[in-house]
């Protein structure tokens, strides 16, 4: 039987932070704020659609991030192991995303939730709904808040645990500490199912609060799940292009490259199945969310689609295609953008009817703010507001710990990996 030749790991050292980048991230923050500020003062209501659509986002990548890892450990996973750090560092955005998110519902709450507002399950109240008064026990404002909190602490802590006992073994026993994080994964695993399903249901689905899907959850997930791996793609072959992690072959690039083609056809099943079922039953409940999208965002609803599903299915189906480093980086961006666009398909349409109930209670046409959901230098600004904060997040903690687990019992494993 053959013998592995011991391959020297070369990744001991951070990352380096450099001016230039710390200088471009920050740039792009300041964008960010101005685009939020100047929004602010011309289209106010559709801001806070605004700022929860892209934050979202941005803790979708830093969720899903620390999801992959704690199925790496599950798993048992040798291969990943040059990656770990990579993740790890997208995982650390998940607490800023939290206080952001509480942020922009304690203050943009009303006018994001048409349940939220007042009166609306007071029978005999001029805005009574009898439908949202019939969700009530779940949708009020006091749960609603309650589980805001559970998920942000449940996801912080396993996110500092799992990175605390990472950087605890490069100087302790390797075997050890993965173990405690094998451990933690395990409980995280199961806490995610249950908070993830009811997040999506919480942040997304309750913006059309008549409306609901029991697909809805598995649909959310997979958005988020490769926008997360298109960052860490995207994260990976951006450090190889600068000379870091070496020790990543294209072996690796094909596995990663393999979640980003699979999860983007398991996204379109998702897809495809929600909208045919509710459209071939043709329920009135059910299909109004289509037909909001379909009569006022019908390019963009169809376009997220064809971006999400046609591009990887024809670039990324062959073997060399998830071997290439820029092409992986080319479609890492692509992707990011087709779920961008469907995270906005998702969020603005019903926030934008909230404003038109608004509107209509004040004396004006819904059809006005409908028209205000649309894509325009505000929106673009805000998106490359919190990409700079998440790039300026991860290169922090990348900076922080060399990027290779030395210690990690499974790394020669993972030096040696080929498919």
């Amino acid at each position: 039987m053959g013998h592995h030749q011991h391959i020297e790991v070369t990744s001991t050292k951070p990352y380096e932070f450099t001016r230039k980048n710390r200088m471009i991230a920050g740039v792009m923050i300041i964008i960010g704020l101005i685009a939020i500020i100047s929004q602010f003062a011309t289209h106010h209501t559709q801001t806070w659609s605004n700022l929860l659509m892209n934050n979202f986002m941005f803790m979708g990548m830093a969720l899903c991030a620390t999801f992959f890892l704690a199925v790496q450990y599950v798993a048992e996973v040798g291969w990943s192991a040059v990656i770990k750090r990579p993740v790890e560092a997208m995982g650390q955005a998940l607490p800023v995303a939290g206080v952001i998110m509480i942020l922009i519902i304690a203050f943009g709450g009303q006018s994001l939730y048409h349940w939220m507002a007042p009166g609306i399950t007071t029978p005999g109240a001029e805005n009574y709904d009898s439908i949202i008064a019939g969700k009530s026990a779940f949708l009020n404002p006091a749960f609603f808040w309650i589980r805001i909190v559970a998920f942000f602490t449940i996801w912080t802590y396993f996110v500092k645990l799992f990175r605390k006992n990472s950087l605890l073994s490069d100087e302790g026993d390797g075997v050890v500490y993965w173990k405690k994080n094998r451990g933690a994964a395990a409980k995280f695993l199961v806490l995610f199912a249950i908070t993830e399903s009811i997040m999506s249901w919480d942040f997304i689905m309750s913006i059309d609060a008549h409306w609901y899907s029991t697909l809805f959850a598995w649909y959310t997930f997979a958005g988020m799940f490769i926008t997360s791996i298109a960052a860490l793609i995207f994260t990976i072959t951006y450090l190889k292009s600068k000379g870091y992690l070496q020790e990543v072959t294209e072996h690796h690039l094909h596995d990663i490259g393999k979640f980003m083609f699979a999860f983007s056809i398991f996204w379109t099943y998702l897809w495809f199945c929600q909208f045919m079922l509710i459209w071939y039953a043709n329920i009135p409940e059910e299909v109004t969310y289509f037909m909001l999208r379909q009569d006022h965002y019908r390019g963009w609803w169809l376009g997220s689609f064809f971006i999400n599903f046609i591009a990887p299915f024809v670039i990324l189906m062959t073997r060399d295609a998830k071997r290439k480093l820029y092409l992986l980086m080319y479609m890492s961006i692509v992707i990011f953008i087709g779920h961008w666009i469907d995270t906005f398909v998702m969020v603005i349409p019903g926030s934008m009817l909230t404003a038109g109930h608004h509107a209509a209670e004040a004396g004006a046409h819904h059809g006005n703010a409908l028209s205000l959901g649309s894509v325009g230098l505000m929106e673009i600004g805000t998106t490359l507001g919190f990409i700079g904060l998440f790039m300026y997040l991860v290169q922090h903690h990348l900076s922080k710990a060399p990027l290779i687990a030395k210690n990690h019992p499974l790394l020669e494993e993972s030096l040696h990996h080929a498919i």
